[in-house]
């Protein structure tokens, strides 16, 4: 929104905050972010009030927007079919629109007599237009491994000396880091001087180009984990969170799976390591796997019916017209 001349007036690393106990210890920090949001919307006194994702901080705000009287439309839907599923009832209190991206999520909010609007999925635009990316520049034509730690400090930190300490077990690749644009390279320097090797270069402002040269990727669950299969990478999906976060977790989540592209195809198509699955030995191995044969060519395979389940290009295009006709 910014490169198209909005003025942000906080940015969302400001916002974010993962695990349960990470939400707890920043309280503070997030109940003054939710008063000065409020603030900042009642003196500009919008007509509708637009909520991108982020379900934790906006649909308070969405109860407090409707409460003034403002029309409250929400793009990328709360993840209620994964938990809090009571959450429906608060948003059909206060969303006069939902739109939402996932195939299945149309079908979820039927079951409470809830109608959405499913206007496809971004990613497919997004992708679609930088194919025209030349692969990365590299000084070694060794086959790149793509590693892909999250986007957090936090997760960064659990997930990259993981990843990292496999390295020496694949002296034939060259791997590569996918900088997030909010983390600075001193943050993964630090963690990579940990283990020093030449093979590890950082990349930064260049993640597609990384997803698109890549043999293959070791991905944390998120985002980038439909981003990696959009561009017909074979990856390994990992996850690790501080234990008490992820025994809250699996008490309150209902989900059979942690990355969006098993979720979407409801099987597992790619590997799951998570929390103590997640280590060097099963890295080595699962990484192995996909190097090459059988299971490579069944994950490609299965990357082709996950673009059809995701729909048509046009997703953006699509959400400006039914907002504008919905707003007229």
């Amino acid at each position: 929104m910014a490169e198209i001349g909005g003025e942000p007036v906080k940015h969302y690393r400001d916002l974010a905050f993962m695990g349960f106990i990470e939400v707890v210890s920043n309280l503070r920090t997030i109940l003054n972010n939710i008063k000065f949001c409020k603030k900042d919307i009642g003196r500009y006194q919008p007509d509708a009030l637009i909520l991108i994702d982020y379900p934790g901080f906006n649909l308070r705000i969405a109860n407090w927007a409707k409460g003034k009287g403002i029309k409250v439309l929400y793009y990328i839907s709360p993840q209620v079919w994964a938990w809090k599923a009571n959450r429906v009832h608060k948003i059909k209190r206060d969303v006069d629109r939902l739109y939402t991206i996932l195939p299945f999520e149309a079908d979820f909010y039927q079951k409470y007599d809830y109608e959405v609007t499913f206007v496809g999925h971004p990613l497919l635009d997004v992708i679609s237009n930088e194919q025209q990316v030349s692969p990365l520049s590299l000084k070694s034509d060794k086959p790149v491994i793509a590693l892909l730690p999250g986007s957090r400090k936090q997760e960064i930190s659990t997930m990259l000396p993981i990843m990292l300490s496999i390295v020496p077990r694949f002296p034939n690749y060259q791997f590569v880091i996918g900088a997030a644009p909010s983390i600075t390279d001193d943050f993964y320097e630090s963690i990579r001087s940990r283990k020093p090797n030449e093979q590890v270069k950082i990349v930064r402002g260049e993640t597609y180009a990384l997803m698109k040269t890549a043999h293959a990727a070791l991905v944390t669950s998120g985002t980038a984990t439909l981003e990696t299969a959009l561009f017909n990478t074979p990856e390994v999906v990992c996850y690790k969170g501080s234990k008490i976060s992820y025994w809250i977790a699996r008490r309150l989540v209902k989900i059979k799976y942690i990355s969006l592209v098993n979720l979407i195809l409801d099987r597992p198509l790619v590997k799951e390591l998570i929390q103590q699955e997640l280590h060097s030995k099963a890295l080595n191995r699962e990484l192995r796997k996909i190097m090459g044969g059988p299971d490579r060519e069944r994950i490609i395979r299965g990357y082709t019916e996950l673009r059809n389940k995701l729909g048509n290009k046009g997703a953006s295009s699509r959400l400006a017209e039914d907002i504008t006709q919905f707003l007229s």
